[in-house]
């Protein structure tokens, strides 16, 4: 009996230790995993989640402005904060001008416009100590559009003119129905107001008799249910609910497509820009780095604008 009790006291000494040794292996196999939880991604992932963990604390990156620019910026940071989670981007809409105002009062890192700053506000700028540098994030083309059952399918520039500065007020003036145009407009703190009014009106004033909307998408549902409406809005927020008008000169009819934007052919081309105080630096500089590269380009161009490459 005391041999049978010395061997089975060597199996279970024998038992317990190896399940000692396989806790322990168990054990290490799980503090390697806890050091490495980026194991499965790829070397840039690691790097970028690396950079990450050595960021500190979260940043904040305001920007504010241009209605016509707010769905890249949105899309762009979305996209920019998966990569980098502990770079926090606000964006808010408004208008170029709004955007550019808060800009000179040091409330945003990032004003966006879809018009270049004036020198007024360039002035107002540095006397605040504020260095306004433009960074030109892609492009876009100003649609004119009106109902799908509009007679029309192209203006010149010169109706165009007549349209919003109120010398003709029916559609019937120019050939068309008889029926009142309902002239519709941006607020005056939109950019593609003053963009129009610009290169469009040549600085005459709008017609008194024109609506003002709120936002492009107001637009957009305004001139889809009213047959005698007329408006303009950035090319990304053209759909299939309305008509985009091809613009005519003396060289043809040009409608706000890659082809003619990019060769200069269509009239109402314009850049859509960034502001901020100085070259950008930090973690601003590395967003507008992440806009201005292939990936963040081709946001550009799903939302519905032209990358600048």
């Amino acid at each position: 009996m005391c041999k049978l009790t010395r061997k089975n006291n060597y199996l279970i000494i024998a038992t317990v230790c190896l399940l000692l040794i396989l806790v322990f292996i168990v054990y290490m196999s799980g503090q390697t995993d806890t050091q490495n939880p980026d194991s499965s991604l790829s070397i840039e992932e690691q790097n970028n989640a690396e950079d990450n963990d050595n960021d500190g604390e979260t940043t904040e990156i305001y920007i504010k402005g241009s209605d016509t620019i707010l769905p890249v910026s949105l899309a762009e940071s979305a996209a920019f904060m998966e990569l980098y989670p502990k770079d926090n981007i606000i964006v808010i809409g408004g208008g170029s001008s709004l955007g550019i105002a808060s800009f000179i009062e040091g409330e945003v890192e990032i004003a966006m416009a879809s018009r270049k700053i004036k020198d007024s506000e360039i002035e107002s700028a540095m006397e605040k100590g504020i260095d306004p540098v433009e960074t030109v994030i892609g492009w876009d083309g100003i649609a004119v559009i009106v109902n799908k059952n509009n007679y029309f399918d192209s203006l010149t520039i010169e109706q165009l003119k007549k349209i919003y500065t109120g010398e003709v007020s029916n559609w019937k003036e120019l050939g068309g129905k008889d029926e009142e145009i309902e002239v519709l407009v941006r607020d005056t703190s939109s950019g593609t107001y003053a963009f129009f009014k610009e290169h469009v009106l040549e600085d005459e004033e709008y017609t008194s008799t024109a609506v003002t909307e709120p936002n492009t998408e107001a637009i957009v549902q305004t001139v889809a249910s009213d047959s005698a409406a007329i408006g303009y809005i950035g090319l990304a927020y053209a759909d299939s609910s309305v008509k985009m008008l091809g613009l005519e000169n003396s060289e043809g009819i040009f409608h706000p497509e890659q082809e003619s934007i990019l060769k200069g052919k269509y009239p109402l081309a314009r850049p859509l820009q960034y502001y901020t105080n100085g070259e950008p630096e930090g973690d601003v500089d590395k967003y507008i780095d992440f806009v201005l590269s292939e990936q963040g380009q081709a946001i550009i161009k799903k939302i519905g604008y032209l990358p600048i490459n």
